[in-house]
């Protein structure tokens, strides 16, 4: 079973303010099944929150308490357009009741696999609610209902507007009655022109809370009203109102109003140089700020490790079609049904990718590129393995790839015929290195399991060539080991 699905399986809002769980079966196989609670699935738009659990016929040693559980309960976030998951809470239960550990994760959206059991539920939660045909036809009479009163507000107001002379604007930035009547010495208007008084905020605002240029963001709204540029400009010496949170369809530029870096940034999307390089990765986006303050981000340069004895990674890999996609950062690849397993616990490839060159150094040596396999584990776990590729002799595997990729950026492309079987992308020698760090893109999330094989694997030159026409450079760069352990096997 995909168990990718238990880090995208579960959740409903913050336990304590749910009713309590009733749950229904989704999926069921040898050794497992998965449930959800439906009646406490919560929608935000596209969004879907949902709790659910995966309940196993045997025990298993929670690796940090040491104590057996039986059921993962899980909170997770689905995005229905993106088809992505991500985790942000999970339980560790013996039985129904008994809790042995509770942890809050900070974790990465993901995508959901087509095909996969995670496909199954985020289908099942992202279903838009039934409704009844006495429902259905309620929303459609209250509907009709507003939509004559917004008419009929408009026409009423539309009428008055046309009884009313047309103002006219003096200096002191209020309206004056037209000309024949300032002959007569009428009195000006009282009414404000807030326009006016709008621009003339702007003018006398201090220089650090002016908005940054409508231009330079493309997801400022069209148009702006006055309001919201006052919000902006009040005076240094006054108390700053909260910034209300806005329509996704807003951007979140003006949420983020007071934050001088996130508005700096809001329209840059991440890259590997300009303003969008790894430098500012945290400053594009609140939920990158880990890229800054974390102590245990990838990639690292592998050097002084102890060397042990390692368990060997038992890789259970399969020849399969795939799925290959340039996104905008790499060439990332999708195949069938494929794992690993270590220490007790199978981890699911979800993808791999490639960077140029390799991201991690060994012993102050880079390579002319890596490829990442990035695993999920039942609980919601990442682990990578990382084949270093040096220049060579022609690498099949990889040509095979090479030849299906795709003509436009994020348009995949799946061959009904050509297959790849990963295990010959290995090395020979399965020996590797080990340690603790986090993913090397956005938003950086740590607690990713990190085994860098020691032998590279070659690749030939044109090979090379080809992935540096489209990425000459998307590595980040070496990151602070700070004193983290790092195992080498002899």
């Amino acid at each position: 079973m995909r168990l990718l699905m238990i880090a995208g399986l579960l959740a409903a809002l913050p336990w304590a303010a749910s009713a309590a769980p009733t749950w229904q079966t989704i999926s069921s196989e040898p050794g497992k099944r998965i449930e959800i609670d439906r009646a406490n699935l919560k929608r935000d738009g596209n969004t879907v929150q949902a709790q659910g659990r995966v309940v196993l016929d045997k025990e298993l040693v929670d690796g940090r308490s040491g104590a057996p559980y039986r059921v993962i309960e899980a909170i997770t976030r689905y995005d229905c357009t993106t088809r992505s998951a991500n985790t942000i809470k999970r339980t560790f239960k013996k039985n129904e009741n008994d809790i042995v550990r509770e942890e809050d994760v900070k974790g990465a959206d993901l995508p959901v696999r087509t095909g996969t059991l995670d496909d199954k539920v985020l289908r099942e939660v992202c279903r838009p609610p039934k409704d009844g045909a006495v429902e259905l036809a309620k929303k459609a009479n209250e509907a009709a209902g507003e939509l004559k009163a917004a008419n009929d507000a408009l026409l009423k107001k539309e009428l008055a507007k046309a009884e009313k002379p047309d103002a006219i604007k003096v200096a002191n930035g209020h309206s004056a009655a037209p000309a024949k009547d300032a002959e007569h010495g009428a009195v000006p208007s009282i009414r404000p022109n807030l326009k006016a008084a709008a621009e003339a905020a702007k003018e006398h605002a201090p220089a650090a809370h002016a908005p940054a240029p409508a231009a330079a963001h493309k997801d400022t709204p069209a148009a702006v009203k006055p309001s919201t540029v006052i919000v902006h400009t009040t005076s240094a010496h006054a108390p700053q109102p909260k910034p209300r949170k806005t329509a996704k369809s807003q951007g979140y530029m003006l949420e983020l109003a007071h934050s001088e870096p996130a508005v700096q940034h809001a329209h840059i999307h991440w890259d590997y140089e300009g303003a969008g390089g790894p430098e500012n990765w945290a400053k594009l986006d609140q939920k990158n700020k880990v890229c800054a303050i974390g102590e245990r981000q990838s990639p690292i340069d592998i050097k002084d490790g102890i060397k042990v004895d390692l368990e060997g990674i038992k890789f259970n890999y399969r020849p399969s079609t795939f799925r290959i996609i340039d996104n905008g950062h790499t060439i990332q690849v999708e195949v069938g049904d494929s794992s690993i397993s270590l220490t007790g616990k199978t981890y699911e490839l979800i993808q791999f990718h490639f960077h140029r060159p390799s991201e991690e150094k060994v012993n102050g040596q880079r390579f002319d590129m890596v490829v990442h396999l990035v695993h999920k584990s039942d609980d919601g776990q990442l682990a990578v393995v990382a084949v270093l590729l040096e220049r060579g002799s022609e690498n099949a595997f990889i040509q095979t790839l090479w030849n299906n990729m795709p003509l436009e950026k994020n348009q995949a492309v799946a061959p009904p015929s050509a297959m790849v079987d990963i295990n010959t992308l290995l090395p020979a020698a399965r020996n590797y290195y080990t340690y603790m760090g986090s993913l090397t893109t956005p938003p950086c999330s740590e607690g990713v399991l990190w085994l860098v094989m020691k032998q590279p694997v070659q690749v030939s030159p044109e090979q090379i060539n080809i992935f540096s026409r489209l990425y000459k450079n998307n590595a980040r760069p070496i990151q602070p080991v700070g004193g983290r352990l790092i195992k080498e096997g002899r």
